[in-house]
């Protein structure tokens, strides 16, 4: 998962596009990067790490231009290289920069094309840099001088009918403009607002809306699947349909667990289907267990906590906050290594044994994926002197992996994969386990947009809405994002640069 955002102003960018990393970097602490344009030359910043260590002072500076796109990125595939940080940058035709949140699963295919049809060089495994390719070489071939915005709708039709998977793109032009798009299939998401000064308007996309708001920018609307929204260096804004056949399918793993509940993306408040992802499990618990004898409802920080309190009012039983949470640690599951994924667990939430000791307590999350973190919570609640432990999740059972840019697990290493749900409570220690009925979900969010076709939901289904995944695919996924591969990849990638700094 990752975040992005592009600006085009009358003001230098760079200081609004640092602040909107900042606002995103819960959707990728592993690498940030901002690019900016003045005149016909681009200026760029990229490294590892989080926001505030990449950009200082010095950088900030050489940053100047008006227009200018950025990029937070945790990696797709768990590979942490620097070389993979985005946006990456092509200087043919015109020189284009580009960021991208989602993963295309014909990657391997597009890039075998671009060396042997296209005469292209990929330099990096990162298929964001194949996307950029694929633009570009679209661009290339309607063979102008200067580009105009049909030129680009007419690119980014052609990305839709090369490119599979998913893609949120950001995009800029040297001395024309930036540019954003969507996947056909809306997979991941984007907004984009407007905002009015004395000098005219200004223009901003970003992954959520919470970027636009803290910055000022009023929302206007989501890019909608399979459209293309250019905003020209004037500030001229244009869009269009470029998909042949759009099917609006946003990931709804988006709503239970990577936005921020205060974003609207895809015309759902995440705020408010979290609420309503509350009171259908309390339904459900009131269904199923009407004798629940639950003292306390614990959230599981940070997450989990706006269906968890939504849960206990309907319930009628007391909202206690039992964890406090580090939040210098970043989200354990996407943490590579499960030595690694254990100790930050300890690190990163602490029990208040008052709110545990002699009372049966029900801990909510928002999503169960490997299970390492639930296990060693329970057994924390278990410590701090619980007498009961329950849990529930607020999401159904993760049983697949993801394969449109959430770096979730291998399938085998997924707790729920194969299992029974009665087999999973036994394996995570608790005295009685309740998931989030599919069903439900799907109702919780959809309530907010009836106008979203389908969704995203193969993380818990294992359908895939591309419809291009096969067991094949799945095959070689977890062969490359395995604990015992992502650790080779790690110890190959320190010896290289080991030998590189002798």
């Amino acid at each position: 998962m990752c975040g992005i955002a592009g600006i085009v102003s009358n003001e230098n960018v760079n200081q609004e596009l640092y602040e909107a990393l900042t606002v995103l970097q819960h959707r990728g602490q592993d690498a940030a990067g901002i690019v900016t344009c003045e005149g016909d030359r681009f200026h760029l910043r990229k490294d590892s790490g989080l926001v505030r260590d990449v950009f200082h002072t010095r950088h900030m500076r050489s940053l100047t231009g008006r227009m200018g796109i950025a990029h937070v990125r945790y990696p797709t595939a768990g590979c942490t290289s620097s070389a993979e940080a985005q946006p990456f940058y092509v200087n043919s035709p015109y020189g284009i920069a580009l960021a991208h949140n989602g993963n295309l699963t014909n990657a391997p295919a597009l890039k075998h094309d671009l060396f042997m049809e296209d005469q292209r060089h990929i330099n990096t495994d990162s298929d964001s840099e194949v996307l950029l390719n694929v633009f570009a070489h679209e661009l290339q071939e309607i063979g102008k001088l200067r580009i105009d915005a049909d030129d680009v709708f007419q690119a980014v039709a052609g990305v839709h009918r090369r490119c599979r998977g998913a893609y949120a793109v950001v995009a800029m032009v040297t001395g024309f403009g930036i540019i954003a798009f969507r996947d056909p299939f809306g997979i991941r998401p984007l907004v984009y607002g407007e905002r009015h000064t004395d000098q005219g308007v200004e223009y901003m996309v970003a992954s959520e809306s919470v970027a636009l708001d803290v910055l000022g920018y009023k929302l206007i609307r989501d890019v909608q699947p399979g459209e293309a929204i250019v905003i020209e260096k004037s500030g001229k804004l244009h869009a269009r349909q470029c998909a042949d056949h759009p099917v609006y399918s946003p990931c709804i793993f988006e709503f239970v667990y990577f936005a921020r509940p205060d974003s609207k993306i895809d015309d759902v408040s995440v705020y408010k289907a979290r609420l309503r992802m509350g009171d259908k499990l309390a339904d459900k618990i009131l269904r199923e267990r009407p004798d629940h004898g639950i003292d306390a409802v614990i959230p599981i920080p940070d997450t989990s906590r706006t269906s968890a309190l939504q849960l206990a009012n309907r319930l009628g039983v007391k909202y206690s906050e039992g964890f406090i949470k580090n939040r210098y640690i970043g989200r354990t599951f996407i943490m590579p290594g499960q030595q690694l994924r254990e100790k930050s667990v300890r690190q990163k939430l602490n029990a208040i044994d008052l709110e545990f000791k002699g009372k049966n307590v029900l801990l909510v999350d928002d999503s169960i994926v490997r299970g390492t973190t639930s296990m060693q919570i329970i057994q924390m609640a278990r410590d701090a002197g619980a007498a009961k432990v329950f849990f529930a999740s607020a999401s159904p059972p993760v049983r697949y992996p993801n394969v449109y840019g959430i770096d979730m697990p291998a399938a085998e290493e997924l707790i729920a994969h194969g299992l029974t749900e009665n087999e999973i409570q036994d394996a995570l220690g608790c005295d009685w386990l309740l998931y989030q009925d599919l069903e439900d979900l799907i109702e919780a969010v959809q309530r907010g947009n009836p106008a979203i076709e389908r969704f995203d939901t193969s993380c818990f289904d294992g359908e895939y809405v591309t419809g291009d995944v096969d067991q094949e695919y799945l095959r070689h996924l977890s062969c490359h994002r395995n604990d015992g591969a992502k650790s080779t990849r790690e110890a190959d990638r320190s010896v290289i640069e080991m030998h590189n700094a002798g």
